[in-house]
């Protein structure tokens, strides 16, 4: 990339570093944001907060019962959004999403992959009523 005002030639903007610095961090397993709910970020590491049961609650609870988004996210005091994120976010099972891209993670997992691929399937089927 070369500099508009002086013609430096330069290899990459901070930009371009930063996500490259960020994609090796996921692939080692890594977080890249603050730690989800039910998590706790300790000595850069995630580890089940106090109320991580919660999490497995939510999950159960949206797969078992005929029970809406709006009433599951007034029942543990979330958004909807907030909610839905929840659902989807792959921290759960022990891994890290980045770029697209999904990684082994190295903080241990809350809830089993099984029970997030259903919760996955019914919140898809969910998508396509709407």
């Amino acid at each position: 990339m070369k500099c508009l005002k002086c013609g430096y030639e330069m290899e990459e903007n901070r930009g371009e570093q930063q996500k490259k610095a960020m994609m090796i961090k996921a692939s080692k397993g890594k977080i890249m944001s603050r730690a989800p709910f039910g998590y706790n970020l300790e000595k850069g590491n995630l580890v089940p907060a106090q109320n991580f049961r919660e999490i497995e609650e939510i999950f159960e609870e949206f797969l078992a019962n005929k029970i809406s988004l709006n009433l599951l996210s007034k029942k543990h005091n979330l958004s909807v959004n907030g909610l839905k994120k929840i659902l989807s976010n792959f921290t759960y099972i022990g891994k890290v999403k980045f770029n697209n891209q999904i990684h082994e993670g190295i903080h241990n997992p809350i809830i089993s992959s099984t029970l997030f691929n259903h919760v996955q399937n019914k919140l898809e089927k969910l998508n396509k009523k709407q």
